[in-house]
């Protein structure tokens, strides 16, 4: 090593001049030009150096008679030497091959003869080199997007992927996303188990679709149900891909478009107003029937409230009725006379208070006497309101007052016209 050391010095002043081995001075060149050397010179004592560490040295016609061109065969041990040190130099760049640096977002699958070795995360690894082992680099971070039932934009179909079946045998025309990215830990599974995993991917999209909706009808997939049967898609494909160990996770499952193809778009139109006419038919009869309904309700309560109310009435006044004729009986068996006379004196009363006419009939005399109680009431009150105070000692206005018992005058029912008929026989009764 010193001796490696020594031959490749770059602090050697001989380079270019000579000085093959370093052992001799050096050479002073021709002329008086002193400045550096040609790199034709540097580069001949490079070679020559690298010849002599093999045992060889070159001369410039001082070599020895017999050997040509100043050559000397190598030494057995600068063959050693010169071979060894080629071999670490060899050694040492294979192994340096086996650095690698794994991005921010990456994994780096490492294998060992083409079998899973480990997986080593991001930031500056090494293995073994080549051909022991090999490192593949699988980006995790990516959010990767594939279509289905289209390319680029949705007028751009992909039929036989795009039409699919519903449960009530009709077709639709679907168009949806997948989105997906891979798990740190799958990244071996994504390798290995499956030979094409992106198409296996589209392959278990498009068949979840068709299982999904094949359980729908046509109007849930079109209008209320998107959201659900893109949630139900995702789940089942996500299902497929851990059966397969794919090491892949499904992001979004969007869907873009749903309709019925375009060769039955019209059709379709005039079913779909047909299904609305009818909807607005029967949110009418409902609301007709929300309307009517409770109205009926009211009504029937409040004749069942004033049935109940009538009734509790009735039977209250028969129970009082019944009491009062109860009590009026015991009183009327204490003092039968008195009582009857009491009676009439209260009929009597009951109806002079609603009477304005009294026609009084005597039983000697033919003639009809007529008190117009009201025509006096009436003359009495407008005579209050001219003279409100009376003078000291006038004469009062005359109030009629009933004939008395034994007068022998009577009064009859009332006869329409709010008159009064006392007769003698009333009384006498």
């Amino acid at each position: 090593m010193p001796r490696i050391t020594k031959l490749f010095n770059l602090n050697d002043p001989g380079w270019g001049r000579g000085n093959n081995n370093g052992s001799e001075p050096p050479r002073r060149p021709r002329g008086n030009n002193d400045g550096p050397p040609d790199l034709d010179e540097v580069w001949r004592d490079f070679n020559n150096r690298i010849g002599s560490l093999f045992g060889r040295k070159g001369g410039g016609g001082n070599g020895r008679p017999g050997n040509r061109g100043g050559m000397t065969p190598p030494s057995p041990r600068g063959t050693r030497i010169g071979m060894g040190v080629v071999a670490l130099v060899l050694v040492l760049l294979w192994l340096a091959s086996g650095f690698y640096i794994v991005q921010e977002g990456q994994v780096a699958v490492v294998t060992q003869f083409g079998k899973y070795q480990s997986t080593k995360p991001p930031g500056f690894q090494w293995r073994l080199p080549y051909p022991i082992q090999n490192a593949e680099t699988v980006n995790i971070s990516q959010l990767r997007t594939f279509e289905v039932g289209f390319r680029g934009g949705s007028r751009n179909k992909v039929l036989p992927e795009a039409l699919m079946l519903t449960t009530d045998e009709n077709i639709v025309d679907m168009q949806f996303v997948v989105q997906y990215r891979l798990r740190a830990e799958g990244a071996p599974d994504y390798l290995f188990n499956m030979r094409d995993p992106d198409e296996s991917v589209r392959q278990a999209a498009e068949t979840a679709m068709r299982e999904i909706v094949g359980k729908k009808p046509m109007d849930f997939v079109l209008y209320e149900g998107r959201t659900e049967v893109a949630i139900e898609v995702q789940n089942l494909m996500q299902q497929i891909l851990d059966r397969y160990k794919s090491g892949i996770q499904v992001s979004t499952v969007a869907i873009q478009n749903v309709q019925p193809p375009e060769q039955v778009q019209a059709a379709f139109d005039d079913a779909v107003k047909a299904g609305q006419d009818r909807e607005r038919q029967i949110n009418e009869g409902q609301a007709y029937a929300n309307q009517v309904i409770p109205m009926a309700g009211g009504q029937a309560s409040r004749m069942t409230e004033q049935a109940e109310g009538y009734k509790a009435k009735v039977l209250g006044d028969a129970r009082g009725d019944a009491a009062r004729f109860t009590s009026i009986l015991a009183e009327y068996q204490k003092a039968p006379d008195i009582m009857r006379e009491r009676m009439y004196l209260e009929t009597m009363q009951q109806i002079f208070s609603r009477a304005s006419k009294v026609m009084v009939d005597t039983k000697d005399s033919n003639n009809l006497l007529y008190l117009p109680l009201d025509k006096i009431m009436q003359q009495t009150a407008r005579d209050v309101q001219v003279k409100p105070t009376a003078l000291p000692g006038a004469s009062q206005p005359a109030v009629p007052q009933p004939p008395a018992r034994n007068t022998g005058s009577s009064s009859s029912g009332n006869n329409g016209s709010g008159s009064n008929v006392l007769s003698r026989d009333r009384l006498s009764r």
